[in-house]
């Protein structure tokens, strides 16, 4: 087995090799109006529906100083010639491109493409540029998406400083370096397999930026998790005195079979982003899922062929300082916790869920949108070029929104002609450019600057405003107009998601409570799974709100600037958590209905139940919230709020859900918790992961009509 899983990485890198490709963002939002503005343009105006870049130009001398502009139109010749640039503005054709001081100019680089589909060697050619002239008293900055998307960090340090963590934790949690190493390998192996295989759907799809982050994320965290758990009941089984064999058969027949559908309910849950109706959301849901089905592969195959190597060994390499694993039901701090929170069930019940309603409250206020080059670490270059034009000519520079009309009649080129000086008297327009015609006369562009910010309230209300006027300025003119540019393209992404959302939800949910209503044989379990996983994510979007939106620890998470909350963010990371919650429901439940089958005593189940598994879910939690964390301190925003939502809801899920609510829930529900009608029974496939015990318990755990 171990070397059919080197033959097939090798496999997989030989078409990574062949095939792969750079990540290419497109944020194409279908059936939307700023979808339909760029089809308009990229069939009447192909040469303006590409992206622009601002390059930004500052003297303190001024950019009319005679030392100061022979420089800049050096430059200007040279942004000319870079690769996919169809055209370079100068500042000095108008006196209004220039600040009222004189000391700053925008030069608008035209690309013949939309920002996410332009290649990075052309990018890195413009800053190349750009760094080329910035000195000697000339400042010279670039902005725009463009040089945004150019900008996402790559993939490295924070799964290093995750990798790390784990290694920690683990020698911790099992005191041994084998025990420790095992369940690396095998996360490494699926990760190392995962990421060649996204690279190579990079090629046919067009997967966001920020995917191989994504994908590390999730991979670190459920590979070491479903290894962790094989391996811990493989070694719980050699202390209870089994051969090898013998043990890597029970931890592939109980804890193999609980990851098959921990992991499928992670699947569900992320190849559920489709429903979404995003292409790039559901790209994204479909990278993070083939790391999953890896992880899964790699711990049910490649995991009992490395045990069975180092099985004999797997608690060498003890670490003297550290205390020996004990896997005894009924003792240790698990067993203890469990009995105190099992006395005053309706105590602990109360208190989990008011700590957990309020930190969920903040989600009230949550205001979905996408963040400016402004929330950018002042390192970026398109911080620093988005600070100068907010100084120099207001906040609205920096997120323009285009106005495309479509011209049926040549009659309406007067109407287009008449269209800024209408545009200019919507509330919140700071200016309105002059049309911009294409050669056939059947298509015209008008730039529209807003008074206010991209991420503000108050450009989203004026996109809406502004399409609102558009239907009364379109009658009778034989012109059809759009609104769009990529402000508009975020606004309409949230808006299309939100609209998406109950959908989504309810689908997740569902076929979710099937699974596991399927697996545990009872109705009130996987419904009381659902409602704690629903509070829990509450719980993390609160977070997110908190820090990122309302600015609370913005300093210790490095947020420099508030904004919304990207708009894509709250449903992957519903996905994300509501699969990885499973997780651990599938881990903890399985092993509590185990040993009701036992003895038919919920009471002594629940705590059994809750001691065995305290010590690897723990672990598992633990390295998942240091993984999480560690790309909380990336520069980039969106990966800031993916980290630090993930971890939010890890950390309260392995505490507040795991060891308080679900045996103080189960407690008060005692037999109920294993309540299934008969004639349900009989419809409802049966797919058992714990060991089957001969038991007078499995009646009432089957229920009756």
């Amino acid at each position: 087995m171990l070397a059919g899983a080197c033959i097939a990485l090798a496999g997989i890198s030989a078409l990574y090799a062949l095939f792969s490709a750079p990540y290419a963002d497109s944020f194409n939002v279908p059936g939307t109006e700023s979808q339909r503005l760029t089809d308009l343009l990229k069939a009447r105006f192909p040469q303006s529906s590409g992206d622009s870049a601002n390059v930004v130009v500052h003297a303190e001398a001024g950019v009319e100083d005679t030392a100061v502009r022979p420089r800049i139109q050096e430059l200007l010749s040279a942004l000319r010639q870079l690769p996919d640039v169809v055209a370079v503005g100068s500042p000095y054709d108008s006196a209004s491109a220039i600040s009222s001081d004189g000391k700053t100019a925008p030069v608008s680089v035209e690309y013949n493409k939309q920002a996410f589909d332009i290649h990075r060697s052309s990018v890195d050619a413009l800053l190349e540029v750009r760094k080329a002239y910035s000195r000697d008293g000339l400042q010279v900055e670039a902005g725009g998406e463009v040089i945004r998307a150019a900008e996402r960090e790559p993939p490295g340090s924070s799964e290093l400083i995750g990798l790390a963590a784990a290694v920690i934790i683990l020698l911790i949690a099992f005191g041994s370096v084998i025990a420790m190493g095992i369940p690396l390998i095998t996360a490494l192996l699926a990760l190392v397999a995962g990421f060649l295989l996204i690279g190579v759907g990079a090629r046919f799809f067009s997967m966001p930026q920020f995917t191989p982050q994504f994908a590390a994320m999730i991979g670190i965290g459920v590979g070491i998790d479903y290894a962790l758990l094989v391996s811990n009941r493989f070694r719980e089984a050699r202390h209870a005195g089994a051969s090898v064999e013998d043990a890597i058969v029970e931890a592939a027949g109980t804890a193999g079979r609980s990851v098959l559908f921990a992991g499928g309910t992670v699947m569900i849950a992320l190849l559920g982003l489709a429903v979404v109706g995003i292409p790039f959301v559901a790209y994204l849901g479909g990278a993070a899922s083939i790391v999953v089905l890896l992880s899964v592969i790699v711990a049910l195959f490649v995991m009992p062929a490395l045990l069975a190597l180092a099985g004999p060994h797997i608690d060498r390499l003890h670490l003297p300082v550290l205390p020996r694993t004990s896997y005894d039901s009924e003792t240790g701090v698990g067993y203890r916790w469990s009995l105190i929170v099992q006395r005053a069930p309706w105590l602990w019940v109360a208190l989990s869920l008011a700590l957990l309603l309020v930190l969920a409250s903040p989600l009230l206020d949550i205001r979905l949108g996408v963040s400016d080059a402004g929330s950018n670490p002042e390192s970026a270059t398109s911080r620093r070029a988005y600070d100068l034009l907010a100084g120099a000519f207001g906040v609205g520079f920096n997120g323009p929104v285009i106005v495309g009309i479509g011209i049926d009649d040549p009659s309406a080129e007067n109407a287009v002609a008449n269209l800024p000086a209408r545009i200019e008297q919507v509330d919140g327009v700071a200016s309105a450019g002059a049309p911009k015609f294409n050669d056939a006369r059947t298509a015209a562009t008008i730039r529209v600057i807003p008074k206010t910010a991209p991420q503000s309230a108050e450009t989203e209300d004026l996109v809406h405003r502004l399409r609102g006027e558009a239907n009364a300025w379109e009658s009778g003119q034989k012109v059809t107009i759009f609104v769009g540019g990529p402000t508009a393209v975020f606004i309409d992404l949230g808006d299309k998601i939100s609209s998406r959302i109950p959908f989504f939800f309810a689908g997740v949910i569902g076929l979710s409570f099937v699974l596991l209503m399927t697996v545990f044989r009872s109705i009130l379990v996987p419904l009381k799974a659902a409602v704690m996983n629903l509070l829990s994510i509450g719980a993390a979007y609160g977070v997110i709100v908190a820090v990122f939106q309302w600015g609370w620890l913005g300093g210790v998470f490095g947020v420099s600037r508030t904004g919304p909350v990207e708009s894509f963010v709250p449903v992957v990371l519903f996905a994300v958590l509501f699969g990885l919650s499973m997780d651990y429901e599938v881990f903890l439940v399985s092993r509590i209905r185990e040993e009701y089958l036992v003895h038919g005593n919920n009471t002594q189940a629940v705590a059994r139940g809750l001691s065995v598994t305290t010590r690897v879910i723990t672990a598992a939690a633990a390295i998942m919230i240091a993984v999480f964390l560690s790309f909380a301190l990336s520069d980039q925003r969106v990966v800031k709020e993916f980290g630090l939502g993930l971890a939010t809801a890890i950390f309260i899920d392995a505490t507040v859900v795991r060891l308080v609510l679900v045996p103080s829930i189960m407690q008060l529900l005692g037999r109920w918790n294993w309540w299934f009608p008969g004639w349900l029974d009989r419809m409802v496939p049966r797919l058992d992961i714990e060991r089957r015990h001969a038991s007078a318990a499995e009646a009432a755990a089957a229920g009756g009509d």
